[in-house]
């Protein structure tokens, strides 16, 4: 870390909280203007805290980017939960994306609770997201909420799919920031390995591509990722499920599913890195590893 003290410089950590799908990583991959984290439709594509860093000669934001508070069925669930735990009690601003398109419900007051418990709650910023699908009832409910329960609160109205409104909400994070120090070089984007943001959009991929409970029950770890000689990328991966049948159907008819999963997620890498991606996937079978902590730290989930 660098600790290069500049006048009136302004960075501080920045949690990105919401619920499961409210667009935290579409949001985060939008403001550092490459994709960083996975993004799928589903809920629960995000699983770990991931950090984003955007530097500019005036200011060092480190976005938090969180996964949606959960239903604590299982230790992975629980895990998810103490990420969103630490990021609340850890930060200089809370950012608190909302889905403007629906009503509010049991998650957003769980959600609000949770931040009403801190001691020494930091300034907090709600965006309600979404805006280009506004249904106006169901946001003066849901606006209406947030208010009542967070009257010290800044808000705004943003959209992470088009953009708009996002200037205007990162003009008003660096307002509510302190002076500090830039912690980070200004290059350097993410805290996390390449092979771990590999992992998650491959896991991202999977989430898009299959349907019922499949998606929720696959992991991913990057065993291999080495730069050839030619430039090449040869990334190794493996995709985990919990039961023989799941397995089947990832890899589909012929390997049908599996080719199409690798044909994305390497499009996707492809995009990320800049360079020519190799991807080489296998499909394994992990009984109840959502409920093994020592798996669970293995693919990176704190907690475990």
């Amino acid at each position: 870390m660098e600790e290069n003290q500049k006048t009136d410089f302004r960075s501080g950590f920045v949690a990105l909280i919401g619920k499961p799908n409210v667009g935290k990583s579409t949001l985060l991959n939008r403001l550092l203007g490459q994709p960083i984290a996975g993004v799928s439709a589903k809920p629960q594509t995000t699983r770990r805290r991931q950090l984003g860093i955007l530097t500019t000669e005036t200011y060092q934001i480190i976005f938090v980017d969180t996964p949606g508070l959960t239903n604590a069925r299982d230790k992975l669930a629980r895990s998810i939960n103490a990420e969103v735990d630490f990021a609340l009690k850890d930060s200089d601003l809370l950012l608190l994306l909302v889905d403007a398109s629906n009503p509010a419900d049991e998650m957003d007051e769980r959600l609000l609770s949770a931040i009403q418990t801190l001691k020494t709650p930091p300034p907090i910023l709600i965006a309600f997201n979404k805006t280009d699908r506004l249904n106006k009832a169901a946001f003066e409910q849901l606006s209406g909420l947030y208010r009542e329960k967070l009257p010290e609160a800044r808000a705004l109205q943003i959209s992470a799919g088009d953009g708009s409104g996002v200037k205007a909400m990162l003009q008003e994070i660096v307002e509510m920031l302190p002076q500090g120090p830039q912690y980070y070089p200004e290059e350097q984007v993410t805290c996390d390995f390449e092979r771990d943001i590999a992992a998650e959009m491959i896991r991202a991929v999977c989430m898009e591509l299959l349907t019922d409970e499949i998606p929720y029950a696959i992991a991913t770890q990057v065993q291999s990722y080495k730069e050839r000689e030619n430039g090449t990328l040869f990334i190794e991966a493996e995709i985990f499920v919990e039961r023989d049948n799941q397995k089947a159907i990832v890899i589909g008819n012929k390997g049908q599913m599996i080719r199409e999963i690798g044909t994305k997620a390497r499009e996707k890498l492809e995009q990320s890195t800049g360079q020519k991606v190799f991807l080489d996937l296998i499909v394994k079978v992990k009984k109840n590893w959502k409920n093994d902590p020592d798996f669970l730290k293995q693919i990176g989930i704190a907690g475990g």
